[in-house]
């Protein structure tokens, strides 16, 4: 029978690497922007899918890490519990993340 701890100890390392690469571009991109843009002017709103997609890779990764933590690593009879635990976590995140997204957006056609 495989151990399932190494199975998630093989993903931990390129998750890890993903989300603080992710970030790097997203405090990057957010750094950039502000400098390189002068006041008065607005950014194109193409030159946003940088941060969003950055920050949506920062977040998949940061669930994966917590799958992996609390799912994978919890005793079988728990599993189905910290399941539905990390589901309604994970959709409450994703929630989030898509409502700051789609207000952002929605706020650059505003007038």
């Amino acid at each position: 029978m495989k151990d399932p701890g190494h199975s998630s100890n093989r993903l931990r390392k390129p998750l890890l690497i993903l989300e603080f690469t992710a970030l790097a571009t997203l405090l990057g991109s957010m750094i950039w922007f502000g400098s390189s843009t002068p006041p008065g002017k607005v950014l194109a709103p193409a030159w946003l899918l940088i941060p969003a997609v950055a920050s949506l890779l920062v977040f998949t990764s940061f669930i994966g890490l917590m799958y992996l933590r609390w799912v994978v690593a919890a005793g079988a009879e728990r599993q189905n519990r910290h399941k539905l635990i990390f589901a309604l976590m994970a959709l409450t995140m994703s929630s989030v993340w898509l409502y700051g997204i789609a207000n952002t957006w929605i706020s650059l056609n505003a007038p």
